[in-house]
């Protein structure tokens, strides 16, 4: 009988220490899911940013043929696409405030000249950038919900512990402020 309830144990120990590592392996996994999964949507934010700044001077190129427009605008738009690539949710905040400053003086500029409103490649440019701006607040939303989940995990019970033995921390949520909430007016 002592050798029978012995097995029994031994065999019940095994079960709960297989479960708990069961279970570990999945929490860890997931985690790395969702970094995985936060990481594609952050670089899918990038491309649309990318694109957008893109747009934005091709539409410099046709405001210039009809205005003088600052060379610096250009320079700053060239600049920020390269900052992209390297960029992490915080710097990407910072570049979503400056390319809105630009779309803004850009739409300033092109209100002020009649011929400009007409010309069909700047409302086909114009047109791109409204469709580019919903890709990445579509993309923005995706992230954000992705790094909820994440941080969710690194708060409860039982995975905020594997959390703390592993070293995760939180994902940082992209926040491009109320104007991503705002399209940009384009209207001719």
């Amino acid at each position: 009988m002592v050798d029978f309830l012995s097995i029994a144990i031994v065999i019940v120990v095994v079960l709960i220490v297989a479960g708990i590592v069961a279970a570990f392996v999945g929490i860890y996994n997931r985690f790395f899911s969702l970094k995985n999964s936060s990481e594609a949507t952050l670089g899918q934010v990038k491309v649309a940013m990318k694109k957008r700044l893109d747009m934005i001077e091709q539409l410099l190129g046709a405001v210039k043929s009809y205005a003088a427009f600052e060379k610096e605008t250009l320079t700053g738009v060239t600049a920020m696409r390269a900052r992209i690539g390297s960029a992490g949710p915080g710097d990407l905040n910072e570049l979503e405030r400056e390319s809105r400053s630009v779309l803004g003086r850009l739409l300033a500029v092109a209100e002020n000249y009649p011929d400009l409103k007409t010309s069909r490649t700047v409302q086909d440019l114009m047109g791109a950038v409204k469709g580019v701006e919903d890709e990445i607040a579509r993309q923005r939303y995706t992230y954000n919900n992705i790094a909820q989940q994440y941080n969710t995990m690194t708060d409860t019970i039982p995975s905020n512990l594997i959390a703390g033995v592993m070293g995760f921390t939180k994902i940082q949520y992209l926040e491009f402020g109320e104007e991503i909430e705002r399209v940009p007016t384009i209207s001719f």
